[in-house]
């Protein structure tokens, strides 16, 4: 097997952009089963997820993950990924066959303190300026995220301790790209993460999904 069982422990870094969406604009992108959460009057909270995972880790490799929604299901609160990409193909794997998440190859361009963007092949997905933190803090944190394998709902844990830091940051998702249409805009809010330490724990099966997730 090529890659390593749950749970996974990765090390390094991350950037988080919080955004107000649309939540007529962002159901088609959940399962019926799954609530969306209003934050404010018919608008829910997203985000995009960049990362890097280094030394130590179990798997070497660079993320974004896109969370269209803040969604509940039976009481438990989380967040629905609806797009992920990493730069590993274990990654991928393990993603699918583990979580259910729907994990696609794509590469990565890191200017470290400044830059990013992420490409399938020759379409940009989205790229992020962002400035160095200052003010910092660490905190710990535990989330849940949901996925859908098979028929299954499932929901899944995460330990999270990193030196947290606000920053300003520009995000670009040009029309071509696969979720240029949640109408992201600019984030409202972007957290770096430094000295970051994350554990993914195993999904538990929660319900039943009636959709059929693309892969």
């Amino acid at each position: 097997m090529p890659y390593p069982q749950a749970p996974w422990t990765l090390h390094g870094y991350a950037i988080q952009t919080l955004h107000l969406v649309n939540i007529d604009q962002v159901r088609p992108l959940i399962p019926l089963e799954l609530e969306i959460i209003s934050v404010w009057p018919g608008k829910t909270l997203a985000s995009v997820y960049l990362s890097n995972y280094g030394s130590g880790s179990v798997l070497e490799y660079s993320e974004l993950i896109v969370v269209p929604a803040l969604v509940n299901y039976q009481r438990k609160i989380g967040a629905w990924i609806s797009h992920i990409y990493v730069d590993n193909a274990d990654s991928v794997a393990g993603g699918r066959e583990i979580w259910g998440l729907p994990k696609e190859l794509a590469e990565f361009t890191w200017e470290q303190g400044k830059y990013v963007s992420v490409h399938q092949e020759n379409r940009k997905l989205c790229s992020l300026k962002y400035n160095q933190q200052s003010l910092a803090w660490r905190q710990r944190l535990s989330v849940s995220s949901f996925s859908a394998k098979d028929a299954d709902l499932l929901i899944f844990p995460a330990e999270f301790e990193s030196v947290l830091g606000l920053i300003g940051s520009k995000l670009e998702i040009p029309a071509e790209s696969p979720f240029s249409e949640m109408g992201l805009g600019q984030p409202w809010l972007t957290v770096r993460c430094e000295q970051m330490n994350l554990r993914v724990d195993a999904p538990k099966v929660i319900g039943q999904s009636i959709l059929d997730f693309r892969f």
